[in-house]
Parts: structure tokens; C-alpha cells; sequence
């Protein structure tokens, strides 16, 4: 009986050892599914890599908000002034048409900028008249006195080329006077940011060539229709200059002064004066540049 047992069990032994080795073992090398390996199947994904959002899709989400994130909003076109005068050939300021004031002067200051005590002074009593003008800067002085060319840019005046030594350029060779003429513009626009769009030349003198170079550089060429005569010797008091002034005085008059002290003295009087017989001052920054052909200085 025990025999018999034994025998049994030894069958069964054999018969479950040949039952296993018919498994054939995973391919060598690869990696284990969760079957293989006995984890289970029901394992959650792990989530997608999240990346970071690009350039691109940042301007997208802006573009679709209406505006693009950081982005500036676009600059104004500068505009042209309203121009509402002109020079005419006799260097008169003249109206643009017919409801424009024509009774006005124009008031030009030369040979600046010199000192504090006389510009800061000048420039009050323009204030209180309410009155712009154009101040005629010689480069030398600018390099100087900077800060005084600032103050009147500043105060609200128009800067005017008169050349960088204040010589008589007439009878000077095209480099010299390119050079005195184009190192004022340099110099003026390093210190207040804008080139000066009014030329006057020392002495009033000049050549064609002058007066066609100023032209090509922008600038509006004039001298006077009004001298103050305030640089002559026995003319150099408050009442002569205003004297001089009333002498030759006509709706649209290119006033010729300078910043002397005499001058200075006499500019309040002088404006009171001239704000009495009906007169007003020409903003020159309402000065059209441009003259028509047949209104050119010859």
C-alpha cells in the first residue's frame, strides 16, 4: 500500500515538473508590462509634461485680449503747425488770408545769448505782453552759454541761425560759409533737441549761394524791415530805440533789436506802446517756411 503511494506521488511529481518547463521565459532585453512584472493594470497615468508658455502664445492671448501685453501704444504722427503767416519779399510779415490780423510786428532779438542779467529780464517783459520772438544766436556765444539758449527755448521763443562768428559772409568761400552756418544748426540742436528753421546773416549781408544753402537746410532766410538802431553810438538810449522803431513802423514790420541793456530798458514802454496803436506780435512758430516763389527776397 505504501508502495503504491509513493509511486503516485512520484507520477504526479514528474508530470507537474514536465507542465512547467513548456513556459518559455520573456524576451531577453525588453522592459516588463504590468502583466509581466505582476503590478497591476489599473495604475493612473501620469500626467502630459506641462510646458512653458512660448512668445508666440503669450502674443496670442494678448492679441485675443485687445491689446498686445507690454506693448506701447502707438505714437501720434507729429503734425504740421497751423501756419497763419509769411514773409513777403521785403521781409514783412504777412497774413495767409484775409481773417488773419495784419496789424502785427514781429520782434527779433540779435547776437545772443550774452548774459543772465540782461536776457532773464527781456524775457519777463515778453511774458507779461504775452509776446514770442525770435532770438538770432551766434554758435560762439551758444558754447558759452548754454544754459541762457535752454532759457529761451525754454520761455516758449524761437532759436534763429546768425551764423557761428558773426562775420560778414558775403564775400566768404561756399566751405566757410557751410561751416558757419551748419555748425550753429549742430550745436543749437545738441542743446535744446531742434535745429533753428530761421536764418538772419550778420551786417545783413549776403550772396546767392547764401541764400540758397540756407534755403536747402530748412531755414527761412530774412534780415529786417525795422531797424531799432540800437547798435549805432547815439542811438543807444530806451527813447531812441523806441523812437526809431515808431519812425519806420507798418503792419508787419520785421523788428531788428539785440540784447543790449538800453534795449532791455526800453522793451517794456516800447510793447505798451505799440499794443496802443492796435498792434499785436507775431508768434514766429506760426511763420510759414516755405515763401512762395514770386515773395523771395532777390
Amino acid at each position: 500500500m505504501i508502495k503504491k503511494l509513493t509511486m503516485c506521488l512520484c507520477i504526479i511529481f514528474l508530470l507537474t515538473a514536465c507542465a512547467q518547463g513548456s513556459v518559455q521565459p520573456p524576451t531577453t532585453g525588453s522592459e516588463p508590462t504590468g502583466e509581466q512584472s505582476g503590478e497591476p493594470n489599473d495604475t493612473v497615468k501620469a500626467p502630459e509634461e506641462t510646458k512653458e508658455p512660448t512668445e508666440e502664445a503669450h502674443e496670442g492671448s494678448a492679441r485675443e485680449g485687445g491689446a498686445e501685453a507690454g506693448e506701447a501704444p502707438p505714437e501720434e504722427e507729429p503734425t504740421e503747425p497751423e501756419y497763419a503767416y509769411y514773409m513777403n519779399k521785403i521781409y514783412d510779415i504777412k497774413p495767409l488770408d484775409e481773417s488773419t490780423d495784419a496789424k502785427v510786428v514781429l520782434l527779433t532779438f540779435d547776437d545772443g545769448p550774452k548774459s543772465a542779467d540782461m536776457l532773464e529780464p527781456l524775457l519777463d517783459t515778453l511774458d507779461e505782453h504775452g509776446a514770442k520772438a525770435i532770438f538770432f544766436v551766434n554758435g560762439f556765444r551758444v558754447k558759452a552759454n548754454p544754459e541762457l539758449l535752454k532759457l529761451i527755448h525754454e520761455r516758449g521763443h524761437a532759436i534763429g541761425n546768425h551764423s557761428w562768428d558773426h562775420i560778414n559772409l558775403k564775400n566768404e568761400s561756399e566751405e566757410t560759409i557751410r561751416q558757419q552756418v551748419d555748425d550753429v544748426q549742430t550745436i543749437v540742436e545738441e542743446t535744446i533737441g531742434e535745429r533753428p528753421k530761421f536764418f538772419r546773416p550778420p551786417h545783413g549781408a549776403s550772396n546767392e549761394f547764401l541764400r540758397n544753402y540756407v534755403k536747402e537746410q530748412g531755414m527761412l532766410f530774412m534780415t529786417w524791415s525795422n531797424g531799432s538802431r540800437d547798435w549805432e553810438a547815439g542811438q543807444q538810449t530806451p527813447e531812441a530805440v523806441i523812437a526809431n522803431v515808431f519812425d519806420q513802423l507798418r503792419p508787419g514790420s520785421n523788428i531788428l533789436m539785440h540784447e543790449l541793456k538800453w534795449t532791455v530798458e526800453a522793451m517794456d514802454e516800447l510793447l505798451t506802446r505799440l499794443e496802443e496803436e492796435g498792434y499785436s506780435f507775431v508768434d514766429p512758430h506760426k511763420i510759414r517756411i516755405e515763401t512762395p516763389t514770386e515773395e523771395q527776397p532777390g
